[in-house]
């Protein structure tokens, strides 16, 4: 299992915001402490401009200059263009990995999946999931299938996706909730699957199964993860029902798929968030 990550990614934080760089830090002493999986380290690869237009306006690249906030979610921070270009890199290397035969697994911030086309929003600043499948895609890969476990909708990735040939959403999350999208299908290839605030979890269990056997009967050569970990019964910003055992049964699950895949770090804001990360990759890795 390759993990990319960078320490810059824990050098910007604001007081009380959940979005935070314990996330990263915590979980890269659980993965370097634990002996269940075998893992090796890696930086994120360099991004390009061409890559980020792809999925961005250059107005919205501009944006991140600042000095104001984005919205109430996502605040300006000093080189926090550095930052999103980094963990947007850290998608790049995780596909060029999973293009080389490798599992892995990006573990940076900030998280991508709410950022638009044209918006930074959500807690994200530039779409991470969403630039690695249109790389992949110009890169030559035929069918690209976007899987999506965090508990919110991932709006972002579907406002850049709709409609892309050759690529397939499918967004597994609560609602009615943050972002308040993802009732229905969008398009002609963004699957929702909602789920009602405080679903028990074998009924979640049984929605993350129904998207992916739609993932499967698409055929895909290539599947991005939108990793959120948000579901969690215990993590403060949902109403979600799952336990570490379940993201170890979803990794398992991804991995019965046998296509390559490479995954993403979204949400998951409790204090359990390393253990959850580890349950999932020992399901992807089959131990």
């Amino acid at each position: 299992m390759t993990i990319i990550t960078n320490d810059a990614c824990t050098g910007y934080a604001r007081p009380g915001h959940p979005e935070r760089p314990q996330r990263i830090i915590g979980t890269m002493e659980r993965l370097r402490l634990q002996t269940e999986i075998g893992v090796a380290w890696a930086a994120p690869a360099a991004v390009r401009e061409e890559q980020l237009l792809r999925a961005h306006l250059p107005e919205m690249l501009a944006r991140l200059a600042g000095p104001q906030d984005f919205d109430d979610d996502t605040p300006f921070f000093e080189h926090i263009a550095e930052h999103a270009r980094a963990a947007v890199g850290g998608a790049l290397e995780a596909l060029n990995q999973a293009r080389a035969g490798q599992n892995a697994f990006s573990l940076m911030r900030p998280p991508g999946h709410h950022a638009r086309r044209d918006k930074s929003t959500g807690f994200c600043y530039l779409n991470n999931v969403a630039v690695a499948v249109l790389e992949a895609r110009a890169a030559g890969v035929g069918r690209v299938a976007v899987f999506d476990f965090d508990v919110h909708h991932g709006n972002g990735t579907e406002d850049i996706l709709a409609n892309q040939p050759g690529v397939e959403c499918f967004s597994v999350h609560q609602h009615p909730g943050y972002p308040n999208t993802g009732a229905e299908n969008h398009g002609r290839n963004c699957f929702n699957y909602p789920v009602g605030p405080g679903t028990p979890r074998l009924m979640y269990r049984a929605k993350f199964a129904h998207a992916l056997d739609d993932l499967r009967a698409f055929r895909p050569d290539l599947i991005a993860v939108s990793a959120g970990f948000d579901a969690y019964v215990r993590d403060p910003l949902a109403d979600g029902s799952l336990l570490a055992e379940d993201y170890y049964w979803l990794g398992q699950a991804l991995r019965a798929l046998a296509t390559p895949l490479f995954s993403v770090l979204e949400g998951g804001y409790s204090k359990d968030l390393p253990e959850l990360i580890l349950a999932y990759l020992r399901g992807l890795d089959g131990k």
